[in-house]
């Protein structure tokens, strides 16, 4: 089996067609291996521009430019790619039915030996696409040599580099679904405990628990609609856009892109092989989702500390200290935090890399690759991590799920009690009574300075002191300077009421089903 998506569902039936051009384009019977031209002798031939050249490339230069031992991971993208463009040829009466045969076959074995990991990857031949068509033309001879007909390097590898891409992004939307789940389940259970909301982290105002890991969800909901606009920015066809302006050959640009599932092509030759705009695009998108990962990873940290102690995440995911017995150290948030930096380093390295450069192709624009893999690998793995820390797993001997992280609901209503996290709704309910709101503040700020010199909450001053701030304030008072009763008077669309919590849980379930 072919890793990622599977090479059929790019590509098309290895059944031949009628030749409508036999007359003009002679087919290459396949020869007898033993006619074949050695790897050595293909790797020498590889380089079309070798004619013109006096003198062979040095081997600094042959290390200095290859890009084979990164980009060959685009292998099933280029075979794809590749079939597809054989397809169409045919079918256009540019190369044979026979050929056509040919290549199918030979790509078959190509794929079949790459995923067995037989397949000799070769510095002379300097990328991935040589090297498959070099084995191929090793394969299935003259009809080899034919399939570049109609495209060139330059097309070749955006397309590439594509669908590559769109497919590593339905994956990445997949994973940010699994973690905004696995927020959701925590929250499910998490609706009636109380955190202190912070501001400048001082104690402001008292949350629920679940609403404030919905406020995650809502970023990572933000980032799966960013990578599907991308994504169709991404899923276009840069393939029969050649060097830079277009080819002489009649080809059916749109027949390869529905044959490669594809949402149409690039209508601009020269924009089509070096417009990197989607790769740039793409890890703006990643760059902004390991934001979110990273700050949900100050708070879990934050949390998890002596002086909080609002959360403990489990043992799989931390790590002990080498000197200090008692320490249980967040290594994955801090990590995460850490790789938020490489990620966004890649798209300042992307920006910089297009800014100078004139139409068309360059081969500065090889310099695109390590960057958007390290991105797609690194947000990848963080995703991946982070659903399983938050929302635990499996465990396969009791088949019960174990939780990644436990919640200490006391820790939490002990911090928000702390802060006069209700003074706001003292001020709330005075304005209620009559008074101007800044009154009501000026007010407030009096009464929590009282609390501050007696060391007690506001709902623990005697009603007769809270009345000699103002004579409005009753008995109903004390309800009002509750933490539940401050949560649940904010029931409003958005808010922290848990009624609203439940609702909003409904609708992301909803989402995400």
């Amino acid at each position: 089996m072919f890793r990622g998506r599977n090479l059929l569902d790019y590509s098309l039936p290895m059944t031949t067609r009628q030749d409508h051009a036999a007359a003009s384009t002679p087919s290459a019977a396949s020869p007898a291996a033993a006619s074949q031209p050695s790897a050595d002798q293909l790797a020498t031939k590889a380089q079309a521009w070798s004619a013109l050249f006096s003198e062979p490339m040095s081997e600094l230069v042959k290390r200095y430019t290859s890009s084979v031992f990164f980009d060959k991971r685009l292998w099933q993208a280029d075979i794809a790619g590749s079939l597809a463009h054989a397809e169409m040829l045919a079918a256009q009466g540019i190369i044979s039915s026979q050929d056509l045969h040919d290549i199918n076959r030979g790509m078959g074995q190509i794929a079949q030996e790459i995923e067995s990991g037989q397949f000799e990857w070769k510095l002379d031949l300097e990328d991935v696409h040589l090297n498959i068509e070099a084995r191929l033309t090793q394969l299935v001879g003259d009809a080899g040599k034919r399939l570049h007909t109609g495209r060139s390097r330059n097309d070749q590898v955006a397309t590439d580099v594509r669908l590559w891409l769109r497919d590593e992004i339905d994956h990445i939307t997949a994973l940010l679904r699994a973690l905004q789940l696995a927020l959701v389940e925590v929250a499910e259970h998490n609706v009636d405990v109380i955190l202190p909301g912070f501001t400048h982290l001082q104690v402001a105002q008292p949350v629920s628990f679940a609403h404030h890991l919905l406020a995650y969800v809502e970023m990572f909901a933000r980032d799966e609609a960013r990578m599907h606009d991308v994504r169709k920015r991404v899923n276009l066809l840069p393939l029969g856009s050649a060097a830079l302006a277009g080819t002489t050959y009649p080809l059916d640009r749109e027949r390869v892109a529905r044959h490669l599932r594809m949402d149409g092509v690039c209508q601009n030759s020269l924009d089509a092989v070096s417009d990197r705009d989607f790769a740039i695009e793409f890890t703006a998108a990643a760059s902004l989702c390991m934001v979110h990962v990273s700050r949900l990873s100050e708070e879990l940290i934050i949390w998890m500390s002596q002086n909080f102690g609002f959360i403990r995440i489990a043992d799989r995911f931390t790590t002990g200290s080498s000197i200090m017995p008692q320490k249980k150290n967040p290594d994955v948030p801090e990590l995460a935090r850490g790789k938020t930096g490489r990620v966004v380093g890649h798209l300042m390295g992307l920006i910089t890399l297009m800014k100078g450069q004139p139409l068309a192709y360059n081969k500065d624009n090889q310099e695109d690759k390590e960057p958007l893999f390290d991105t797609v690998d690194t947000l990848k793995d963080t995703l991946r991590i982070f659903a399983e820390m938050v929302g635990g797993q499996i465990n396969p001997h009791t088949g019960c799920k174990e939780g990644g992280i436990t919640v200490n609901a006391a820790a939490m209503r002990a911090a928000a009690q702390k802060g006069y996290a209700t003074a706001t709704d003292l001020a709330d309910y005075l304005v209620k009574k009559g008074l101007p709101f800044r009154d009501a503040h000026e007010t407030v700020a009096h009464a929590v300075k009282a609390a501050q010199s007696h060391a007690c909450d506001l709902s623990e001053l005697p009603l007769a002191v809270l009345q000699g701030f103002h004579p409005a304030i009753e008995k109903d008072v004390y309800e009002v300077l509750s933490l539940r009763g401050s949560l649940g008077a904010r029931n409003t669309l958005g808010g922290t009421a848990p009624v609203q919590v439940r609702a909003q849980l409904a609708r992301q379930r909803a989402r995400l089903a």
